[in-house]
């Protein structure tokens, strides 16, 4: 069973978020890259769970802008 996947961490930068081992960003021991995964908030902000496939909005999806010639 996979641990649970934390939404807010304390201190997102000192860990590798690339498995479930989630080890010390200085010490990975999975081999997954030679660089720790960054969480998901250190890439796209704090509100990373508000948008999304899986977000929790029901907000619609914008229609594309039409040109018309």
């Amino acid at each position: 069973m996979a641990k649970r996947f934390p939404i807010h961490p304390a201190n997102p930068g000192r860990i590798c978020w690339g498995c479930d081992r989630y080890c010390p960003a200085d010490s990975l021991q999975c081999g997954n890259g030679s660089i720790a995964t960054p969480h998901p908030s250190e890439l796209f902000g704090d509100d990373w769970m508000s948008w999304g496939l899986d977000s929790d909005t029901a907000e619609p999806p914008r229609a594309p802008d039409t040109v018309s010639e």
